[in-house]
């Protein structure tokens, strides 16, 4: 099993809490597309497992045309072994998503939906500078529920000036229209976005770790009433709509990052492509990766476990912790976990598996809002 991660970085305007890369001019979009389908074919020696998901991610892949999108297909088809029924995703904003739009993606290979609402008020749209409205978005969820079954939806928490019950409502929407997933972000200021350059200037805000703390508390509660699988921190799923994509991600499964900024994971190793589009573009027409790479050490690869697996219903595997990197590892994992078991804020529980009992270490209810700074702690440093 493996997946390939497709970045298209091009968007109709920038959001301002955005740190992703990408270009708000779309004058190159044909030729990023040739080059992006040339990357393909130099790395078809790289996986060989057979392709099971495929992301289409960004930026805005939903400004893709119907052709561009196909040319990309047909040539993963052409280069790599894809399984009979992958999961095909694409992210694409309310306002791309049109009656005739979301119909034609329905009679594409294309079979998940994973829409950037990030909220259902004006006000709070307007304060990220996203491209569309409320409207907009109610609309277009109304007609993609007719035409695909297998729909996401971002949305954020923690905006000032949303209170709790606004979020609730936000909530709700998502609800009432049978949305069978939902992944949830905290509205974050990452370093050089207009956000953080607005907060700095006084005005903007500055965010709320206590309001940001009730929205998390609220959304755990209020997913699981309503029938959701809290099986991932910012992730939340009904039985059967988890997102094999990047639960793949979690269980350490090799993917392939194709396009400009875009990360690969196969084995050991990760890689990274340059995050400029000219290039990118350039170093792929002269039949070059433009990437660097590094060879994850047995202390990042522990690291990276523990951080992954304290995110997921799956937790921490004791017995993998035994086998794939020794007893001074497992010994370091159970006694830097102890304080934290102590304080409630994480487990070791049992899962059967074929009569045998597997030992997870596993964050509490408590614990979930917690889980990266609980990971961090408990890193071989």
């Amino acid at each position: 099993m493996a997946g390939i991660y497709l970045h298209i970085p091009f968007c109709k305007q920038a959001c301002y809490y955005c740190d992703f890369h990408f270009s708000t001019s779309v004058k190159r979009k044909s030729e990023m597309v040739d080059a992006i389908c040339k990357e393909i074919a130099l790395r078809n020696g790289e996986i060989d497992d057979v392709i099971e998901t495929i992301y289409f991610g960004g930026g805005t892949p939903s400004l893709l045309s119907e052709q561009e999108l196909e040319q990309i297909l047909n040539t993963i088809w052409a280069n790599f072994e894809v399984n009979e029924s992958p999961e095909i995703t694409l992210e694409a904003n309310p306002d791309d998503l049109t009656e005739e739009r979301i119909i034609q993606l329905s009679n594409s290979p294309i079979n998940r939906l994973s829409i950037g609402i990030q909220s259902f008020f004006e006000d709070d749209l307007k304060s990220m500078n996203r491209a569309h409205t409320a409207a907009e978005s109610l609309n277009c969820l109304s007609l993609a529920t007719r035409h695909f079954e297998n729909i996401t939806v971002d949305l954020i928490y923690g905006i000032p000036n949303m209170g709790n019950e606004k979020w609730k409502q936000n909530l709700q929407k998502v609800f009432d229209l049978g949305i069978p997933h939902i992944s949830s972000y905290a509205l974050t200021v990452e370093p050089k976005t207009a956000l953080d350059s607005f907060i700095k200037k006084g005005t903007y805000p500055p965010l709320d770790e206590q309001l940001v703390s009730e929205h998390f508390n609220i959304l755990v509660e209020q997913t699981a009433d309503s029938g959701f699988v809290h099986y991932e921190t910012s992730n939340f799923g009904k039985k059967g709509f988890f997102s094999k994509h990047n639960t793949s991600y979690w269980k350490g499964v090799s993917y392939l990052g194709i396009g400009p900024s875009a990360h690969s994971f196969i084995g050991n190793t990760r890689s990274w492509n340059v995050a400029n589009n000219a290039k990118y573009i350039k170093a792929i027409k002269r039949g070059e990766l433009p990437s660097e790479n590094e060879v994850l050490s047995e202390k990042d690869q522990f690291n990276e476990y523990i951080m992954t697996g304290l995110r997921t219903i799956w937790g921490v595997d004791l017995q993998k912790i035994k086998i794939d990197f020794g007893k001074s590892f497992y010994d370091y994992l159970i006694n830097t976990s102890k304080k934290f078991i102590d304080e409630n804020l994480l487990v070791i529980s049992s899962d059967s598996l074929n009569a045998n009992r597997i030992e997870k270490l596993k964050t509490t209810q408590k614990g979930k809002f917690l889980a990266d700074g609980i990971a961090s702690d408990l890193f071989m440093i």
